[in-house]
């Protein structure tokens, strides 16, 4: 049902009408409260003089009583903030507001006319016109609302309040957008932005395109816009950066239709969401050899350790899409592990699963795991990654999953003759400064090691930065914070990271997969930096605020955080691959006895091992592990980053 069809071209005209005056609401406002004043002044001077006397019975300077009447309710109607109220919302408040105003400049104006002896305004008019006044100003509210509501009720079929927003794009997304949100209440679509030219002046399912994407600031004063959604999946990067931009600049919420990837899932045009820190992103959408990746997991037994876990669960996804003989879900979380197993059993029901509760720290149970389900490709994914957390006292716990768990599942991995390993690195490997780091590089020379040692399986490691969303990520934090009304916190002014969304970096996995070779760290194309505090101000502004509503909060940077991460060490290089978002990274040679697997093997049995002692057996190995000072004795220099 179009609107043309739904509402009279009147009411849409009326409506038009009330939108462009509300820039000027406030003084528009006050002057028709003055003129009802005036006009309350002429009604009960007829009331108290009947219709032959009202004129001619004044006083001679009955307009100079009049003029400083309309001074005092005019400071009163403004001390009381009464010309800042909506009348579509008038209530019981708004009355309240008016008969403190109208009973204290009556007061006020009564006491000044006695004391000045202007006996010939007569004092039942001094005492009747306020509450002639209140009656009237009360009245013209109430009749407005009683208008706005049916005029809303003509034009969407509710006189509920609505929700008006303008739609950046006037192509079949914003076509099948007003289609959609038409027939659901609380939304009025009331133009379209467009900067193509033969778009300007014309009507997409009989909404208006108003103008082009600069003018959204004009246009959403104009009209009363309450929000902005950008109907632009297929545009390209630049175009929709661009869009982005400007909506951002406007002062209000945002929203977007679902991507193009997200409409190909089965996501509804009409299924409006908040802007994603994704799409900000603004990277061109990863190509992929789907003929090498299918080669290489179709058919396959694939074994996903952490299969629970951010990276793991869409690593798990991104494989069921090829066609695998089996997938083996490795999991140490009960929880994480069903909820994976149900979605994977939703989506992909023809794919056969066993969900399997294992530690990759229990050799035992991977050689029992590997031998009775002989997986041909595996992915480790399994970690623990929040810098943080594993500094200090869980220093001991990063080294034995990190590490020691790499090389459980990489000797189990040998020993049962499977294809491919790959192992899921993090740029936080490279010049590492914090025990996470570290043991992350650390297994990185595990996998070399292996590499060297004449198995059949190749080795090979995958390395990438900070995934959108995943668990421990600033972005959910940032989310909770804005809702909450902040202070959003961000560590350091000058910090900066490399962002991927989790989808994009499992399918670079998999695709880094199926072409690297034994030995190789590869390492992803992760675009440009973001800076943190960037990020953040984008996230408000996108929300709708800015930063006197939320403030952004630096809290200094944490124990074993750097201000930039780099994806290889200065002292490597990289090499193309035949898939221009991968490279292999080609590194430093390293030893390759087994002296640091006979170090890592024999911290499982120190049940009490302390920061220290990982800190030190860790830079024994990894020697460009810069590791930092404990934090008790970096309290002064934490202090003077927070300043």
């Amino acid at each position: 049902m179009s609107i043309d069809n739904h509402a009279p071209m009147d009411w849409q005209r009326l409506d038009v009408l009330l939108t462009r005056v509300r820039p000027h609401r406030e003084r528009l406002a006050l002057l028709l409260d003055l003129a009802v004043v005036a006009l309350a002044w002429q009604f009960t001077y007829l009331f108290r003089l009947g219709f032959e006397r009202w004129f001619s019975a004044r006083p001679n300077y009955d307009g100079y009583v009049l003029l400083g009447v309309l001074a005092l309710y005019g400071v009163a109607l403004m001390v009381l903030h009464v010309p800042k109220g909506m009348w579509r919302f008038s209530g019981f408040g708004e009355v309240k507001r008016l008969a403190l105003a109208c009973g204290g400049a009556g007061l006020v104006a009564a006491t000044v006319v006695l004391m000045a002896h202007l006996h010939g305004v007569p004092r039942a008019v001094l005492a009747l016109h306020p509450l002639f006044t209140l009656m009237l100003l009360a009245m013209m509210r109430m009749g407005y609302r009683m208008l706005y509501e049916h005029m809303r009720s003509r034009i969407s079929g509710s006189a509920q309040e609505q929700r008006r927003a303008l739609v950046l794009g006037a192509g079949d997304a914003g076509r099948l957008l007003v289609a959609g949100l038409q027939h659901s209440q609380g939304w009025v679509i009331v133009g379209f932005l467009d900067d193509a030219p033969d778009k300007q002046g014309a009507r997409v399912a009989a909404v208006p395109v108003l103008g082009r994407l600069e003018q959204a600031g004009y246009f959403a004063e104009l009209h009363g816009i309450t929000h902005l959604i950008i109907a632009m999946p297929g545009a390209s990067v630049p175009e929709r950066r661009r869009a982005l931009d400007i909506a951002g600049k406007v002062g209000l919420p945002v929203l977007t239709v679902p991507s193009s990837e997200e409409l190909l899932s089965g996501r509804s045009v009409n299924q409006v969401r908040d802007i994603e820190p994704e799409d900000l992103l603004g990277r061109e959408p990863v190509e992929l050899d789907e003929g090498g990746i299918s080669e290489c997991l179709n058919g396959k037994v694939v074994l996903i350790t952490g299969a629970g876990g951010s990276i793991g669960s869409e690593l798990c996804r991104q494989v069921a899409r090829y066609g695998p003989a089996k997938i083996v879900l490795y999991e140490l979380s009960e929880f994480a592990l069903y909820t994976i197993e149900q979605e994977l059993g939703e989506k992909f029901p023809q794919v056969s699963l066993v969900r399997l509760i294992g530690d990759v720290k229990d050799l035992e149970h991977l050689r029992f795991v590997f031998g009775k389900y002989k997986p041909q490709i595996v992915f480790h994914a399994a970690a623990y990654k929040h810098v943080p957390l594993m500094e200090e006292e869980n220093a001991g716990a990063a080294l034995r999953n990190n590490t020691l768990g790499t090389y459980h599942a990489s000797l189990a991995a040998a020993e049962h003759a499977a294809e491919r390993f790959v192992l899921i690195s993090t740029d936080k490997a490279v010049n590492p400064t914090n025990v996470m780091g570290a043991t992350k590089r650390a297994a990185e020379l595990v996998i070399s090691h292996m590499a060297g040692q004449g198995h059949a399986t190749k080795f090979m490691a995958v390395r990438f930065g900070n995934v959108l969303g995943s668990s421990g990520s600033v972005i959910p934090k940032f989310k909770a914070q804005i809702a909450r009304g902040g202070p959003v916190t961000v560590t350091h002014p000058d910090v900066i990271r490399y962002f991927m969304t989790i989808p994009e970096a499992a399918r670079l996995v998999v695709q880094a997969a199926a072409i690297g070779e034994t030995g190789q760290v590869m390492v992803l194309d992760m675009g440009d930096p973001v800076r943190i505090v960037d990020l953040a101000r984008t996230m408000i502004r996108m929300a709708g605020h800015d930063e006197q509503e939320i403030r952004i909060q630096f809290t200094g940077l944490r124990l074993g955080e750097k201000l930039y991460e780099e994806l290889i060490a200065d002292a490597d290089r990289t090499l193309p691959t035949r898939m221009p978002r991968v490279r292999i990274a080609r590194l430093q040679e390293v030893a390759s006895d087994d002296a640091l697997l006979d170090w890592v093997r024999g911290v499982v049995d120190d049940r009490h091992l302390t920061r220290e002692a990982v800190v030190a057996g860790l830079r024994n190995w990894v020697t460009e592990y810069g590791a930092l000072p404990s934090r008790a004795s970096d309290g002064a220099g934490l202090a003077r980053i927070a300043q």
